[in-house]
């Protein structure tokens, strides 16, 4: 008897040690802040799936980040689809597709305006500002669900963030109204204050080192397709719909032909409101000539692309196809999801 007495008190105080072991949900979030607050920069690697279309879409991205304010995001579907660089350093925030030679550079304070949920930084701040962020513990990893704020994606009012005993990133899951989710980030691998090389967040640098990276596979392709471009005509190509499924109607469809190709011009109209579609051929040496300054506006994600979004316009590159959306009647939010339609049957 008293053997069991024994034995049922020391499991007793084992158990209470095990509890006392984790840490509160004000315990972790404590830790966060101090983090935030003391860490020098990270690097991380993960893959992004994103709900677009039928199908999902996925591609890696690569993450730096130096305190301040310096950013590298580097985006990538495979050999075969141009990467692109969210870059933001001393003379501003910029989107590059390095393989088109195209630059947008934006005048905007991003990442600090949204929710992204790539960014270790943007994530950890949803959670110290949501007063009703839930918490538990799951297989060793601390589980947060907040609130979100991305500014063009009302469809995306949650996220379930994952965290490491050491505060790493693990996976983040940008839920709809439903639950379900929309946007799952994957880490690989995530290191605390790495060590940056100096020109590490350098615009000619990253555009360079990310053209060499691709060369091969576009050398191989242009050889490949040398013959069959020299007889096809440069100033056609496939055009882009809006998804019927949207609610939209074509009602007028028109080409301008110009020395440097054609541009198709889509009219819509909607219960929502109506907008302008234009596609036009990329003039990529144009394009390496000059950047494209916008002098308000945003990069999002649009499912295989990012994009740069302004008030009542939305604009990106794919399929060597510039694709410009403008309305005075839809939302950031309503002109993000037009565009995500167009850019998967791009993006196929």
């Amino acid at each position: 008897m008293k053997r069991s007495f024994f034995s049922i008190t020391m499991l007793f105080f084992i158990l209470l040690l095990a509890a006392c072991g984790d840490k509160s949900q004000e315990d972790v979030m404590a830790d966060l802040e101090n983090k935030l607050e003391t860490m020098e920069g990270y690097k991380a690697e993960a893959t992004m799936t994103v709900q677009a279309g039928e199908e999902p879409q996925s591609y890696d991205v690569d993450v730096w980040y130096k305190q301040p304010d310096f950013y590298r995001v580097f985006l990538s579907r495979g050999e075969d689809e141009p990467s692109q660089i969210i870059l933001r350093n001393e003379e501003g925030v910029f989107v590059l597709t390095p393989a088109l030679n195209k630059k947008f550079k934006f005048q905007s304070d991003w990442p600090e305006n949204s929710s992204q949920p790539y960014l270790y930084g943007s994530l950890v701040k949803d959670i110290l500002m949501d007063p009703e962020a839930s918490f538990e513990i799951v297989d060793s990893q601390y589980v947060f669900q907040t609130k979100t704020n991305y500014k063009s994606h009302q469809t995306i009012p949650a996220q379930r963030i994952y965290l490491n005993k050491d505060l790493s990133l693990a996976r983040v899951e940008a839920l709809d109204s439903n639950g379900a989710v929309l946007v799952q980030v994957d880490v690989a691998s995530f290191e605390f204050d790495p060590a940056f090389e100096e020109d590490a967040f350098d615009m000619e640098r990253n555009e360079s080192a990310a053209q060499i990276m691709e060369m091969p596979a576009v050398a191989e392709e242009n050889e490949e397709d040398s013959h069959a471009e020299e007889a096809a005509a440069v100033t056609s190509f496939p055009v882009m719909y809006v998804d019927e499924s949207l609610g939209y109607d074509l009602v007028e469809e028109k080409t301008i032909s110009q020395e440097d190709g054609d541009r198709k011009i889509l009219s819509y109209k909607g219960e929502e409101g109506s907008f302008t579609l234009i596609e036009e051929n990329v003039d990529v040496d144009l394009e390496a000539e000059r950047p494209v300054f916008m002098p308000e506006g945003e990069p999002v994600n649009i499912g295989t692309s990012i994009a740069a979004l302004n008030k009542g316009s939305i604009s990106w590159s794919a399929e060597g196809i510039q694709f410009y959306i403008a309305s005075n009647d839809l939302s950031q939010d309503e002109l993000v999801t037009v565009a995500k339609s167009v850019q998967a049957q791009a993006g196929k």
